[in-house]
């Protein structure tokens, strides 16, 4: 792949775009896809500081691409394997989100939520390199008291599936953690109103779950939500068109895979991190990387 090539401040100051990787349009890049930022010159008699900005992005026009969507369900000290057999295969104790987290963060990825995947299926922006979607669903309490604060620290979105009539029951979020969520990198979502199978449920059952959990959501938060997990990850054809005409955009399912595409975003897969994983088979789920292009473009700067 070209690089671009050093030039003298003057005349590199005429150009908005150096190079563009393997593609053929500058996308403009999110603060999240910034590699690196330096200052090359200043344009003589003036104030003005020139940088190179290096950035990885995966371009616009690809009509599926590798993005892993990871499930959570408790993160919490394990119970027993022995006493809890389910309780433990759903738990992700603090320690291993916190090291899984930091190695994210460590080796480049990028948390992107299902907004941001929605701008880029529609043509809008394009995606970091190394994207990918952190999901967490039921709405627990450890979802406020753990992991929001891991997930804060480094600055990292991601998804919570809320089931509506669980909120400020004991040992789940209240409404007031989801707005303070919500309003600080946590996009919310539905789960329906009480756990409820839409997959095997009646048309108008499973409706009535997604337009009621929908609209609970949407008056708390303050916007639209419609992002949807099948409980259990069970659905059906009669499941879609529900969502479908209750105003949703992507609903997730529990089959494992890492790639999607607009077209299939009602039964987009997951991987599951379940408990005891070790790390190296954290690594292993989350697939081949997307190929992304290196961007370098020349920015101004006047300092104040």
């Amino acid at each position: 792949m070209r690089r671009g090539t050093p030039v003298v401040a003057l005349v590199a100051a005429a150009f908005l775009l150096l190079q563009i990787g393997d593609s053929t349009a500058a996308p403009t890049a999110s603060a999240a896809m910034l590699e690196k930022q330096a200052p090359f010159g200043m344009a003589a008699g003036t104030d003005h500081e020139f940088f190179l900005t290096h950035t990885r992005v995966i371009p616009i026009g690809r009509a599926s691409i590798s993005v892993p969507i990871l499930m959570y369900h408790y993160i919490r000290p394990a119970p027993s394997i022995y006493l809890d057999r389910l309780g433990y295969r759903l738990t992700v104790s603090p320690d291993d989100f916190h090291a899984q987290m930091d190695w994210l963060s460590v080796n480049g990825f990028h948390p992107v939520d299902f907004n941001d995947l929605r701008a880029y299926f529609g043509g809008l922006t394009p995606l970091p390199s190394k994207p990918l979607v952190i999901t967490l669903d039921d709405g627990y309490s450890d979802l406020y008291t753990t992991a929001y604060p891991i997930l804060k620290s480094y600055r990292f979105k991601a998804v919570a599936y809320i089931v509506t009539s669980f909120v400020g029951q004991p040992t789940y979020v209240t409404g007031e953690q989801i707005v303070e969520m919500d309003q600080n990198g946590i996009q919310i979502a539905s789960h329906t109103i009480d756990h409820a199978n839409i997959g095997g449920a009646s048309l108008g059952s499973a409706t009535y779950q997604l337009a009621t959990s929908k609209a609970w959501l949407q008056h708390l938060v303050g916007h639209s939500v419609v992002d949807f997990a099948y409980p259990s990850g069970k659905f059906s054809s009669s499941a879609v068109y529900a969502l479908q005409a209750t105003g949703y955009d992507t609903a997730v399912t529990e089959l494992p895979g890492t790639v999607h595409s607009r077209a299939d975003r009602y039964t987009w897969t997951r991987m599951r991190v379940g408990g005891g994983e070790s790390l190296s088979d954290f690594i292993y789920s989350l697939g081949p990387l997307e190929s992304w292009v290196d961007v370098t473009a020349v920015t101004t700067h006047q300092p104040s």
